[in-house]
């Protein structure tokens, strides 16, 4: 965050905020499903699923007067 004067009474504040910066992968739970009918499923303890975001990066411009 960085506040900048403008002039006695306006401001100017950037900020930056980071989610999951270093973009680490969070793997879902495997697939749970062992048997599919009468045969073993194909996809029993694949993880085909995330549990977080990706890495995002958000940024803000606030005018305080």
């Amino acid at each position: 965050m960085k506040n900048t004067a403008l002039n006695e009474s306006v401001a100017l504040q950037f900020r930056a905020e980071f989610f999951n910066a270093l973009n680490h992968t969070n793997l879902g739970p495997p697939n749970p499903i062992v048997f599919s009918g009468n045969a073993v499923s194909p996809s029993a303890g694949l993880i085909t699923t995330l549990a977080t975001d990706s890495r995002r990066i958000q940024l803000g411009l606030k005018l305080i007067y």
